[in-house]
């Protein structure tokens, strides 16, 4: 549970993260929708953890270009916000960027240094190093409000948030492609002329088509003509894949598996050494742009090819970062796990048809609960257990049918239907891996 605290973001963090980019001028170094100074965001991070958020420096970037995607699109008035609790950060958000908008028209851009006036000086530098004596006094003089001149040093090499150019295939046509291609496209930043599908069979390339997407029965010629390929097909057919397509894989491809089970070890056994490889586990309802996905890089791909799909993705629905061995429990809680919410939506609604309510209405009654639960539960910030015994009255109607169910065992049988499909996801990536290393060039 410690684990997944470290990603999640409650309310009263979030505000805190704003208050102390704030408090830091963070309007003075964005430079349309970049933040030129990189550093800012190492002293936030010493800030909050002096406050008891232990948060690493990726996740609170993370976490900015996430509120600020979202105030984009609620600023245009656009129906699709990436955090559903954006509007209760929208008055700090919209006064950081009418600060940022006033600075700019006072100073002009800025292409070289930012300078805060003061009395004393001294400058930090680019480079990603430990903490040095400079730096640590910066944090120390913005923590104190104190009286020091600070001159950063705008990274030239900052690769931009998106590229309007950035080509994207997709080898596989079905629902997981399709989902990734939809929220890909939703964002605006990727054209469709620039993005491609492969498949041996024309049978789903209909869909993909309505959205203004070219398709090919070649994976060779996508993967020539695209930056960045996922590989979107079934786990047994990842080896046939990659040896056809091995070839074609030059040094600038980023290649993204979304096949369970198959490691990071193994895909970068099959394709040339320098590849820059990232495995993703997406769920069904990326299909809606409510998924959850959970990414991991491989040993050549850098923070900032993982920051970049973290972007492309993000009307997919939840996106986060974290280790390999994630990746197998993820495909258990969630890829599986939609399944598992369907089955028990169905013992929902088969339950009222019991009672005799009509089978059509019980089951569209029986969705609702579960979106509205999950709702609840994302947003509130909760603890099931929590909200669960929000919803018991003593002596009522739930208490007698948590001790029903409790009784049937529903608790062991989720836990180990997860831990199951987890064994089996690993399973599956000891299976494929012993054919790696016979292809690696």
């Amino acid at each position: 549970m410690a684990a997944m605290k470290k990603y999640f973001w409650d309310s009263e963090e979030t505000e805190y993260m704003l208050k102390v980019l704030r408090e830091l001028d963070i309007a003075k170094h964005l430079d349309g929708r970049k933040v030129r100074n990189l550093k800012l965001f190492k002293v936030a991070e010493k800030r909050m953890k002096q406050a008891g958020y232990h948060r690493s420096i990726d996740q609170i970037r993370h976490r900015w270009k996430v509120l600020k995607t979202s105030y984009y699109s609620w600023n245009n008035n656009q129906q699709t916000v990436k955090l559903t609790r954006f509007p209760q950060y929208a008055t700090t958000m919209q006064s950081i960027m009418d600060e940022s908008e006033t600075w700019s028209r006072s100073h002009g851009t800025n292409s070289g240094p930012v300078r805060i006036r003061n009395k004393h000086k001294f400058i930090v530098h680019d480079e990603e190093t430990e903490d040095s004596e400079e730096e640590a006094t910066a944090a120390q003089s913005l923590h104190d409000h104190s009286t020091v001149d600070v001159i950063i040093k705008t990274d030239p090499e900052t690769p931009p948030e998106m590229d309007s150019n950035l080509r994207i295939g997709f080898i596989g046509a079905g629902n997981m492609a399709y989902g990734i291609a939809k929220g890909v496209l939703q964002s605006g930043d990727v054209p469709p002329t620039n993005v491609k599908v492969s498949a041996p069979s024309a049978r789903n390339f209909g869909r993909f088509q309505e959205l203004g997407v070219a398709v090919t029965h070649s994976n060779a010629e996508l993967v020539s003509s695209c930056d960045l390929v996922f590989v979107a097909v079934k786990p047994h057919l990842v080896t046939t894949i990659l040896s056809e397509i091995t070839d074609h894989v030059t040094p600038k491809h980023i290649i993204v598996s979304v096949a369970a089970g198959v490691t990071l070890a193994t895909l970068q056994g099959l394709l040339p050494f320098d590849t820059v490889v990232l495995r993703l586990m997406p769920n069904l309802p990326c299909l809606v742009q409510q998924g959850a996905l959970l990414l991991s890089r491989g040993t050549r791909a850098r923070q900032e090819d993982g920051d970049l799909l973290c972007s492309l993705l993000q009307h997919c629905g939840l996106v986060e970062e974290g280790p390999e061995a994630w990746i197998d429990i993820h495909t258990g809680l969630s890829g599986s796990g939609v399944a598992f919410v369907y089955l028990f939506a169905e013992a929902l609604a088969e339950g009222a048809v019991k009672m005799g309510m009509p089978s059509a209405l019980a089951h569209s009654i029986a969705a609702q609960t579960v979106l509205g639960a999950g709702q609840l539960l994302r947003d509130s910030g909760k603890h099931p257990a929590q909200l669960r015994s929000e919803v018991c009255t003593p002596g009522g109607t739930t208490i007698f049918g948590l001790h029903a169910m409790e009784q049937g065992g529903v608790r062991a049988a989720t836990m180990t239907a997860v831990e199951t499909a987890t064994e089996r996801a690993r399973e599956l990536g000891r299976k494929s891996a012993p054919t790696a290393t016979e292809n690696r060039k």
